[in-house]
Order: C-alpha cells, then structure tokens, then sequence
C-alpha cells in the first residue's frame, strides 16, 4: 500500500487547494466559505520521486453535533490510518485558540506533524511563521498553495516520514467497473456505498446536500474490482441558489460521463420527479449504461408498491432495456441483485462484435422488415460494422439512408438488442450512404465519342427545322 498523508485544520484554511495542488487535478471541490468538504477525499500525489496518497478531509470547527460532528469523525479515521499529518492554519488569521486544540489532539496521535502557514502571500513571510513558532513545531513551511508556492519544498519534506513503498500505485492498478451513483438529495446515495463497503466511509444525515464533493471508493465484490462514485443530489435548477451546489451539481454530471455505467437511484416513497427523468436522459447523452435502483422498498405496503412499479412502467417506458432493481441501502436487501445488474450492462456496454456478424445480423432483420419506400425506392441497406463501444456503436453502410424513418432505426435498434443481448446500455445506430464512384470525375470522351455525339446534335437540329 501507499503511504498516506492527511491534509488536517480549520475549515476554510486552503486543504481543499492544497489537496488540488498535490494531486495536480480539481477533484476537490473550492470555494471561499467554511465547510465545503465532509467527507474523505482520496488523491495521489506524484510530484517527488515516491507516490503517496493524499487525503483531503473537512474542516474542525470544535462542534460535535449535526454535519460538524460527522464531519469531525472523518477526519478522526484519515487520522488514525495516515502516516503523516500536515496540519495547514491561515496565515492571515494567525494563532487562534482553535488551532491549538486541534495541534495538540494531532500530538496525541503519535503521528509525524508538518505544520504549513498557508496563504503568505501578500504578507510578510517571517512574521507569519514567527507568530506560529509558538506551537513549537521544527517543520513549519510557507505555503501559498493558490499559487502553487511550496508545495514542492512541503512534498520532499513529507517523503523524509513516508516508507518507501512502492506497490499497488492506486493510479496504476485496475480500477474495476466505474460506477456513478446519481439522484436527488437524500435518495440514499451515500448509504448505498457504506453498505456495500460495510463501514461508515461517506457522511450520512437527514439534512438534504450533505455530500458535495463526488467521492470515488474503491470496492471488491464477488472477485470484481469497483470504483463507486459518490455524487452530490441534484435537484431543480430554480431551487439552486448557492454557488457551491451549482458546482457541485456540475461535478456530478461530470462523474457520469467519466463513469461506465450509471446507477440513478430514485426514492420508491416519493413520486418519479422530473429531476430523476433529467439525469436518465444525461446518462443517456453520454452513452453510460443505465440501471435504476428503487431505494427505500421496505416498509412499504402492497398498494403503494403496486402505484410505485405503475408510475414507474408509465414514465421510464423510454428507457425499458434498462433494469430496474429494487432496493433497501439501509437494510442491504437487493445489493446482490443491484451489483449483478451493473456488471451485466457493463458487459453488454463494452461487447466486442466482428463485421461479419454484424452483417450477417443485417441481413436478418433487413429481410424480416423493409424499411418504407421513399419517393418509389426503398432504401438499401448493404453492409454493418462497429463504430465503438460504451456505448454500442454500429455504422451501417448503404443508399438513400438519409431517409429512414425514426420507426425503422428503433426496430434495428431492438433487432441488435435482442440478438446479442444488448441488457442495459444505449446503442448508437450511424446511417453513412455509399459515395458515388463517378463524384468528382470529369466527363471525359474518346474522339469517336465525341463525333457520335455532335453528329446526333446535328440531325436533331435538321429535324426540329
């Protein structure tokens, strides 16, 4: 395994940035308020000569109940399982009591403590690090980490308290099957993931748009490796207000397309919002594999599961060849079934198909159903081949194919479908027309030709006269 750092403090004192510089990404999600992060966020810093993984957590503010208190446990577990600490404190605000209390629960920790004075710049450097050398810590580096300044002096100090251990490169090793798990707030999108890894990972509450960074974990289920990615709700664009929301609901729209198969949880006990069909249909432009995932089935009485699967069949009838699962996150009940339908659209999402077969297929369902006559001739189809995959894309050669009818491309679409078992995934069906092999020639004509021809001009004029 890779050695661990933790980014610790106060919230609003620059982790978030910092976490961004290290790992040269903008995973982190940065904004210039208090309490952004919450939960654990995992990246790799390769910036020296030694990976590490670098852990981004929330900020301590003292309390201990709501959000503040679970955030507080998370950067309690970064704690315990990181090698070093680096405890990061504002330059601007200098020395607060809070600061104290938080570097004296790092000593008791055992753990290696790096003491960075973020935000120096535009102040005087001495001053700054004079005023914390009250905490009388040897390693207490400068930093401006908005401007990417120190970090290379804080990595070579980091790897002096890191072993040297060099396996299992979380950048290098097989991330297994992305997954985004997508929804409304409190759909149980973070329940799901603690459930399935078996340990409170992710913070959960009752409070709506408790996660705003998407978090990626990592999961081993039934020999198949897993990166599960954790997303913020999302709801109607009227009711976001705050700017960190807007960012954090264009986070998830970027999971989905960075993921390869969707899962967009819906709550079984609220009615189908409009939201919900909104990301199904950004699924569906990005060409992900889709599986819907009916959260909170338990409890819930014959009658009100009968109007759930109704409205349910009504509305997602644009999106049949995807399974739907229902599910319990916080009971675990239809994980098992859940997982084995995101490998199976997975599968189908990444088949590999030769042009032979394909053709073959076209020919079968050519024969079967002629696409209709346009102006007196119907339009040929010759020849298929794959375009792709992830989703299906399949390249159909032929004539006069500009003017198939949506009807017939959704026949040859479930024609495909049904012969290669095509469960939970888009296909992507490009008509081309075959070139004209005279396009762009001249006319060119041999003198005999050309003598022919002036001949019959001739005695059509004399017959006209």
């Amino acid at each position: 395994m890779l050695p661990v750092v933790a980014l610790v403090g106060r919230p609003n004192v620059g982790k978030s940035t910092l976490y961004n510089a290290l790992t040269r990404s903008r995973d982190a999600l940065v904004a210039d308020m208090p309490g952004v992060t919450r939960d654990r966020h995992y990246g790799v810093c390769r910036l020296g000569p030694r990976p590490f993984v670098v852990v981004d957590t929330g900020g301590l503010s003292g309390s201990d109940e709501g959000i503040e208190g679970l955030t507080a446990n998370q950067v309690r577990l970064a704690i315990e399982e990181a090698n070093l600490l680096v405890f990061v404190v504002d330059a601007r605000d200098g020395v607060l009591p809070q600061d104290a209390s938080i570097l004296n629960e790092l000593r008791r920790s055992g753990k290696p403590v790096i003491v960075v004075v973020n935000k120096t710049d535009g102040v005087d450097e001495a001053v700054a690090l004079g005023e914390f050398a009250s905490f009388g810590m040897a390693e207490t580096l400068p930093m401006s980490a908005a401007h990417n300044r120190g970090v290379d002096v804080l990595v070579e100090h980091a790897l002096t308290h890191l072993p040297d251990d060099r396996d299992d490169d979380p950048g290098l090793a097989d991330q297994g099957i992305r997954v985004a798990i997508v929804g409304r707030p409190n759909a149980g999108k973070s329940t799901l993931i603690n459930r399935l890894l078996g340990e409170d990972r992710l913070i959960v509450s009752d409070v709506a748009g408790t996660t705003r960074d998407p978090i990626r974990v990592p999961l081993e289920r039934d020999g198949k490796r897993f990166t599960l990615i954790d997303t913020a709700g999302v709801r109607r664009r009227a009711r976001v207000e705050e700017a960190v929301e807007k960012f954090s609901v264009i986070k998830t729209l970027q999971s989905i397309a960075a993921s390869q198969v969707t899962v967009v949880m819906i709550d079984a006990r609220e009615n189908l919002a409009d939201q919900d069909l909104t990301l199904i249909g950004g699924a569906m432009e990005e060409g992900r594999a889709l599986v819907i995932a009916v959260n909170k089935w338990d409890g819930m009485d014959k009658y009100a599961r009968d109007q759930c699967m109704a409205a349910l069949g009504r509305r997602l009838a644009f999106v049949e060849w995807a399974k739907t699962v229902f599910i319990s996150a916080l009971h675990g009940s239809g994980l098992s079934e859940l997982m084995k339908a995101v490998v199976r659209a997975h599968a189908a999402a990444t088949k590999v198909i030769t042009s032979s077969d394909l053709t073959r297929t076209l020919e079968k369902a050519y024969e079967a159903y002629q696409p209709p006559l346009v102006r007196g001739h119907a339009p040929k189809l010759r020849y298929a081949h794959p375009g792709g995959n992830n989703p299906p894309t399949i390249i159909i050669h032929g004539s006069r194919t500009k003017h198939i009818a949506p009807a017939y491309r959704r026949y040859l679409e479930g024609f495909f479908r049904k012969r290669y078992k095509l469960e939970g995934t888009p296909i992507r069906i490009d008509f081309r027309d075959g070139e004209n092999p005279y396009a762009g020639k001249k006319n060119v004509l041999t003198d005999s030709q050309q003598q022919k021809r002036q001949r019959m001009i001739r005695n059509a004029k004399r017959r006209e006269k």
